[in-house]
């Protein structure tokens, strides 16, 4: 048995004011850089991603391991086509030599799902599509999928099966590259192609409302198992949809693979039938910055743990540059007391604090290099790092970090911030603990998060406050100029109704 592995991940928002070019895949801050086929088994073995799960499942089934290419670069605007092009060419030529070496029984590939490209709407339609050309029908072919995918027809006709994560914070995906992986090689003894069902739900879920661990989305997941175990199916994948792709596949998806077309057919809709009749549930909100920062402070005053107050609209995970310093300006206003805040990502900043040295303090116009709203600081230098360590988190446990240097600077009385030269989400508390910051004895600590800062955070804090500070990963989606999507999809749950 020879299993070729690879991946090529990216989730896009059209809307964000940073594309994604070539560079971003070889620095991707949090996790590995791109991994061409000679150190990929090696560089990936020890991380969280989806292809370390699909190593351990092939060598655990015995199967020759083929590697491919692989990479990821942090959220943010569409992937330019040079950057896509290159990177499928080198998928593909690794791919083609691997074909070369000898016959391959399978395919795995660890894919997002919302990646747009220019030239391709649905990029990772277009990949497996050439990856289906160049192995022929016979060869099965798997992929993982974050949930948050965009997932498509397309997705679907070119793969033998999809499995996306089933957590948001994605604190299973290693698994989900395990399970592929078993589900191919089960493919692969099968002998012929599962049936397919597909199914879109027609209304954007907000990514506030997506997360897993509450409700309605822990329902949806648990309703999911039940129907996948009821009807027997091989996978019932469920994607969330990423709301911020103009496209008219964006949004909420279903595919079942099963024995017969029935089976297929009757869990793709009654899992699709189900989130639908739950609409209303998803809709929510967050609090405006400053009700944020106020009720912070006041609960940080009585609290046994901090407060964690999450600036969502600057996630960089989805597709925020990290950079916007709307949130950290209103805790200097309103004088916050023993706060910190992750990450502020401006890389002339840092090397300024770098030059000046610890003890020194130095004039700052901090972050503002997306939006033009920089603030002007005095900060004092506390602590410099060159941003290198290992992330010890539920998510990124493993994972090698490199956010380049690093500053720890106090810019108030009672406020300091980290300050890196290359974006990253704040979901891991090693962002922190390398600089010597403990964040469960802090009182304030805000991050540039949506959801992921859950599964390292939310067990520390005393109160979670989601807060909307200027930002381009927007609470609600429906403010975007989308031009593009689908007529019948509504931009708010339970809109038009």
């Amino acid at each position: 048995m020879r299993i070729a592995i690879g991946g090529f991940q990216h989730e896009s928002h059209s809307f964000a004011p940073m594309p994604t070019r070539w560079g971003d895949f070889l620095r991707p801050g949090g996790f590995p850089p791109l991994q061409r086929p000679a150190g990929l088994v090696e560089a990936l073995r020890p991380t969280s991603v989806p292809s370390a799960g699909a190593i351990v499942a092939a060598e655990e089934a015995g199967a020759e391991i083929a590697p491919l290419v692989w990479c990821f670069a942090n959220p943010a605007g569409p992937v330019t086509a040079g950057a896509f092009e290159r990177i499928a060419a080198l998928m593909l030529a690794a791919l083609s030599d691997a074909i070369e070496a000898a016959p391959l029984d399978g395919v795995f590939l660890e894919l997002h799902g919302a990646m747009v490209a220019e030239g391709f709407d649905d990029a990772e339609g277009e990949l497996l599509r050439r990856v289906r050309a160049a192995v022929g029908p016979e060869v099965p072919v798997a992929a993982s999928l974050d949930p948050h995918a965009n997932m498509t027809e397309a997705m679907v006709a070119h793969a033998d099966v999809l499995v996306p994560y089933r957590t948001y914070p994605h604190v299973d995906m290693k698994p989900a590259g395990t399970r592929a992986v078993r589900l191919l090689l089960k493919r692969a003894r099968r002998g012929r192609p599962w049936a397919k069902a597909f199914r879109q739900v027609d209304f954007l879920i907000p990514l506030g409302a997506q997360c897993t661990l509450v409700p309605p989305m822990r329902d949806v997941l648990e309703e999911r198992a039940r129907i996948a175990e009821a009807e027997g199916v091989a996978e019932l994948a469920f994607c969330f949809g990423f709301p911020y792709a103009d496209f008219p596949d964006c949004g909420v998806s279903v595919a079942a693979f099963a024995d017969d077309q029935a089976a297929a057919d009757r869990a793709a809709g009654a899992l699709a039938g189900w989130i639908e009749a739950k609409e209303a549930e998803f809709a929510g909100g967050v609090v405006p910055a400053a009700e944020g920062v106020a009720r912070a402070i006041a609960v940080a005053r009585t609290a046994t743990g901090p407060v964690v107050l999450a600036d969502t609209q600057d996630n960089p995970g989805g597709g925020g540059h990290g950079d916007t310093t709307g949130l950290l300006a209103e805790l200097v206003r309103q004088g916050a007391e023993g706060a910190v805040l992750g990450l502020i990502n401006d890389a002339e900043s840092a090397a300024a604090c770098h030059a000046a040295g610890e003890g020194a303090t130095v004039s700052l116009s901090l972050g503002g290099r997306s939006d033009g709203a920089p603030l002007a600081v005095a900060a004092a230098v506390e602590r410099l790092s060159d941003g290198r360590f290992t992330g010890t988190g539920p998510m990124a446990g493993g994972n090698p970090i490199d956010l380049g240097p690093t500053a720890l600077v106090r810019v108030s009385p009672g406020v300091r911030v980290i300050v890196v030269s290359r974006k990253m989400q704040a979901l891991d508390q090693a962002l922190f603990t390398h600089l010597g910051v403990q964040p469960a004895e802090q009182k304030i600590v805000a991050l540039k998060s949506s959801v992921h800062f859950r599964a390292d955070f939310q067990p520390i804090a005393s109160e979670v406050i989601v807060a909307a500070a200027p930002g381009p990963v927007v609470a609600d989606p429906a403010v975007l100029p989308f031009t593009r999507l689908r007529p019948s999809l509504r931009l708010r749950p339970g809109a038009n109704r």
